[in-house]
């Protein structure tokens, strides 16, 4: 009898291995024939402030070019970010203007790897030929009046994305999601701006606005928006996240919202550990108010030792699985409908990442997740690139 039961036992755990081993295999195949267009990676933040080359393997952080290939990365928001720490002195139009020739220099000396894409056929395009396709994409401000005239020559230098909040602090003309409101929402020549960004045929990017601001900016908008990097209030009650009335509005109006990879976002242990350790929340950027005075090269030396931006150091145990990750967008593809979620990892920008995923190499756990549960592989695609690949076509046509 004990032989047969451990026959029986061995049978058994062959099966389960081998139904494994079939997931794995099947959700590889997915995530290769897919294009997976990530809304949001810190891409070059490590190179402006310290030097070398995006196309050089790291031994820490979350991106670079090397892992991105690794882990079947097609297309992505090349984001640049501009710290609230240069907006005191007004630097902050300065600052965008070098982080994005920084990023020119860093694509141009990869060409044979990664190219600009300016609309979905570039995209497309790009994707065919076996390279990555980098939206050149801002976070934070811009110009904090939000001079139209300024707009227009970044879109001439390439941006095809650009955030509507100056990140936590509000601009003149949209208010952000973590500080006081100065527009309640966005004041009149915020419109204005809205209707330029359409115009142009640029992605509104409405992460780190107030909900206000968010929902007038629906309103005002004749495009989709795109909240490349967000999480939703129900299951972290915290001012960045979204709440289920916003991203339904969102999504009827046709835009999407990109789920960040981070447990700081949905995580409520890790959250609540984070910001007992750190004495602060993680949007919390009181530091930069004292820096009207400082010149840029020393807002430079402050900022730098912050890139690459790790995730938060939390225990084992407080983290969500890839598999609870997934739960968060099964949670809101309940809430919006399978088109309108996508991708936004915020990789190397300070996402605390799911149990068992080191960076960017292991996007493909994502997919087996997704195969575990039972999602088509048409639900699949639009996760991992076609929604969002959708609403940057529809933003940019005829550009």
């Amino acid at each position: 009898m004990r032989v047969f039961l451990s026959v029986i036992s061995a049978v058994a755990l062959a099966a389960a291995v081998s139904a494994q081993t079939s997931v794995e295999q099947h959700a590889l195949a997915i995530h290769k024939r897919a294009l997976v267009f990530d809304g949001h990676i810190h891409a070059i933040d490590r190179e402006f402030y310290h030097g070398g080359d995006i196309g050089v393997r790291k031994s820490d952080g979350q991106f670079d070019l090397p892992r991105a290939f690794e882990g079947g990365l097609g297309a992505m928001f090349f984001s640049i970010f501009v710290t609230e720490d240069y907006y005191p002195g007004h630097w902050e139009a300065k600052q965008a203007l070098r982080m994005l020739e920084c990023a020119r220099e860093q694509i141009a000396n990869n060409s044979s790897k990664i190219e600009i894409a300016h609309n979905a056929a570039d995209v497309e395009r790009i994707h065919r030929a076996g390279k990555i396709a980098a939206v050149l994409d801002l976070e934070g401000s811009f110009d904090r009046d939000g001079d139209l005239r300024v707009i227009r020559q970044f879109y001439r230098l390439g941006l095809r994305s650009m955030m509507l909040s100056a990140h936590n602090w509000p601009n003149h003309y949209a208010d952000s999601c973590c500080s006081p409101p100065e527009s309640h929402g966005l004041s009149p020549h915020g419109r204005e701006v809205i209707r330029e960004l359409n115009r142009l045929g640029m992605v509104i990017d409405v992460s780190h606005a107030s909900d206000d601001a968010i929902s007038q900016a629906i309103d005002a908008s004749t495009e989709p928006l795109v909240a490349t990097h967000n999480g939703m209030r129900a299951l972290n009650d915290i001012p960045r996240n979204m709440p289920d009335w916003l991203m339904k509005k969102l999504a009827a109006h046709g835009g999407v919202i990109g789920i960040q990879i981070g447990n700081e976002f949905h995580n409520r242990k890790e959250f609540e550990y984070r910001t007992a350790h750190e004495g602060k929340a993680f949007w919390d950027t009181g530091r930069a108010r004292n820096l009207t005075a400082m010149p840029i090269a020393q807002i430079d030396a402050l900022v730098a030792p912050q890139f690459p931006m790790p995730g938060f150091p939390a225990p084992e145990d407080l983290l969500f699985t890839v598999d609870q990750w997934v739960g968060v967008v099964d949670r809101a593809i309940g809430i919006v409908g399978e088109d309108h979620v996508s991708l936004g990892s915020d990789f190397d920008g300070g996402p605390t990442l799911p149990r068992g995923m080191r960076d960017i190499r292991d996007l493909p756990m994502i997919t087996e997740a997704m195969v575990r549960r039972g999602y088509s592989e048409e639900r699949i695609d639009k996760f991992l690139g076609g929604n969002l690949l959708r609403v940057f076509g529809e933003v940019t046509r005829g550009k």
